[in-house]
């Protein structure tokens, strides 16, 4: 994860542009939860990285550990109960500039397991957040506002994707709740 003042600098760099038309969009245009090997796809890997003492079946499923999701607080013992949230979703990305790309670099955007693209959080967290922007949704913990703000400026920025003027005026608010 990059340091405040490195989103800070990604977020003044961004282009501001409206927001953008869902002509065409479909969910099925970004392949998501690829193979990743060993009988894993993204969101298992995602579940392990995320979560403390996660065991696995032999299909690679989370059958047991421990998640605290960013965007509540809430702790989690059951896998099932988290969801696997595209820090900047998919419409989202749609949006801002994934429209033109080709389906190598959607499928890539939305298995992204270098930059801070996917994070496991309670399933309520991310139904409520949908496909918004943070000028739309925040995260109703605000302890997490800081790393939230660094995550989305941070995945908009390696995709080269547009913000809207009220996101980026919110993205810096949540950035000043970073400490020094």
């Amino acid at each position: 994860m990059v340091s405040a003042a490195v989103a800070r600098t990604q977020l003044a760099a961004l282009k501001v542009a409206p927001v953008g038309t869902m002509a065409g969009y479909s969910r099925d245009k970004f392949t998501h939860w690829a193979q990743q090997g060993n009988k894993c796809d993204t969101r298992e890997v995602v579940l392990k990285r995320d979560g403390t003492g996660v065991t696995q079946d032999a299909e690679c499923k989370a059958v047991s550990g421990n998640w605290k999701s960013l965007y509540d607080g809430a702790v989690v013992t059951e896998a099932g109960k988290m969801d696997i949230d595209h820090m900047v979703p998919l419409a989202e990305g749609w949006r801002s500039g994934a429209a033109g790309w080709d389906p190598a670099r959607r499928k890539a955007f939305a298995n992204d397991l270098t930059h801070p693209q996917l994070l496991a959080v309670t399933a309520a967290s991310n139904r409520s957040k949908g496909d918004q922007s943070p000028d739309l949704w925040q995260p109703p913990d605000k302890a997490s506002w800081c790393q939230y703000g660094r995550a989305w400026t941070t995945v908009k920025s390696t995709y080269a994707l547009t913000v809207t003027e009220a996101e980026k005026k919110m993205l810096t608010t949540m950035l000043d709740t970073c400490a020094s």
